[in-house]
């Protein structure tokens, strides 16, 4: 279908949830709503790149756009592409495009792989002829019965009595939707249990609650069931980044946030997150936040 037709068949929707956040948000910032998965995001000017953990989730832009990192690669996208995060992943992220009178808007749905177990159950294996992705983000097409399913799990906000009965319904029918998309293989493999994926997925899991203990490849491998060269292949294939690196990225976003929200000082935050050496922290700390822990939070408190 050529894109000016797919921008014609989401248009009606998209406006119709332009017009619907601009009345439920009015400040920048991510806004939880009474869903709990459900988030609303709003941003009026361009800002700076920012790190972070990006849990499962998935992001629909209804207007304006936004870069996000994962390692040394790109995904640009707009209110004619979303974005789906299916496993966690240190990223970082811009707003490209916005202004006061058009502010970037966005919906993020986290993704629950509990919920899409079942409707993998019912709708049976993928197509074997569809190739999934490798990465544990990518971007695929807006279409139109995804933005309306959207749009009618977003205006439950304005009638809070629906949302226990129906809020589950739509959000089932917005995952389904994620299924049958050119890229919904990937969900499959990674939900799917004692699938490769879903045993990749269990270490990213415990790599997030045990980052500060030693990281050992092959006990790592014995208690996800993998080989250790077969768990480096698919976890970099996922990750865009080894075991050791994503370890590293996970200890030194949080040691950022030490120092910046609870005031520890370079060696305790250091310690902290499972470093032994102060100065090695300081040297991986530069190396991924372009500035020495003491420069970067001068940085961050002249700007805030």
């Amino acid at each position: 279908m050529p894109p000016l037709a797919i921008a014609d068949e989401t248009a009606a929707p998209r406006a119709a949830l332009v017009r619907l956040l601009a009345d439920l948000v009015h400040e920048d910032g991510v806004h939880p709503t009474a869903i709990d998965a459900l988030h609303l995001i709003r941003c009026a000017t361009p800002g700076e790149l920012v790190r972070g953990l990006h849990k499962p989730a998935l992001c629909i832009i209804v207007q304006g756009r936004k870069e996000v990192w994962l390692g040394e690669e790109c995904y640009a996208y707009d209110a004619l592409h979303y974005l789906v995060v299916s496993v966690t992943v240190p990223v970082a992220g811009q707003v490209v495009e916005a202004s006061p009178q058009a502010p970037y808007l966005c919906i993020r749905l986290d993704i629950d792989p509990v919920l899409i177990a079942p409707l993998i159950a019912e709708m049976g294996p993928p197509d074997p002829k569809r190739e999934g992705v490798t990465r544990g983000l990518y971007l695929d097409r807006v279409d139109a019965a995804l933005l309306d399913a959207t749009l009618r799990l977003v205006r439950l906000l304005t009638s809070p009595q629906d949302i226990a009965v129906l809020a589950p319904l739509v959000q089932r029918e917005i995952f389904y939707r994620l299924l049958c998309g050119g890229q919904g293989r990937h969900l499959h493999e990674i939900t799917v249990r004692d699938s490769q994926g879903h045993r990749v997925t269990r270490a990213i899991e415990w790599l997030n609650r045990n980052y500060v203990e030693p990281l050992r490849i092959e006990e790592l491998a014995q208690r996800v069931n993998l080989s250790s060269s077969t768990l480096h292949h698919r976890f970099k294939a996922l990750t865009a980044m080894s075991p050791l690196r994503y370890q590293k990225q996970l200890r030194l976003q949080e040691a950022r946030r030490l120092l910046i929200g609870e005031g520890l000082d370079v060696s305790s935050a250091a310690y902290r997150v499972g470093y032994e050496s102060p100065s090695q922290f300081s040297r991986e700390y530069s190396r991924l936040f372009g500035a020495s822990p003491i420069k970067d939070l001068a940085r961050l408190r002249s700007t805030g």
